[in-house]
């Protein structure tokens, strides 16, 4: 993302450190972001449960602003380490709705398009240090 365009986010979103960080090649949204990004953009976010097991789960977010209108999922499968899943976590279905919310948040704004992603999409995406 390009610096002007990262200033222009933080202003427009009123986000912090907190709420942003670099990872690799990318710009990362903490869960309190996308909170601030989802609420000052005025999305609707609804979900359903899609599939819900012990170790697996997805959920279908649908995201309205006017008159657009997005689907997107969020899944979860809990694994003894990464390697064998997406989480080692037992909170399957949450961190599923916590995905969605995340990926139609991004979708939404346009923000993906920027290289911007949600700290909660992967594993991979926590804050070094």
């Amino acid at each position: 993302m390009e610096v002007s365009k990262l200033k222009e986010m933080y202003v427009k979103y009123d986000l912090t450190k907190a709420d942003v960080f670099k990872h690799q090649h990318y710009i990362i949204l903490t869960r309190s972001g996308i909170e601030k990004v989802s609420a000052l953009e005025d999305i609707n976010i609804t979900y359903e449960v899609i599939n819900s097991e012990p170790n697996f789960a997805v959920i279908k977010a649908t995201a309205k602003k006017g008159e657009k209108t997005i689907e997107t999922f969020g899944s979860a499968l809990k694994g003894a380490g990464f390697k064998d899943g997406s989480t080692n976590s037992w909170y399957v279905i949450e961190l599923a709705e916590k995905r969605a919310l995340s990926r139609a948040t991004l979708k939404m704004t346009g923000l993906y398009e920027q290289g911007v992603f949600g700290q909660d999409e992967s594993e991979s995406f926590k804050r070094q240090g």
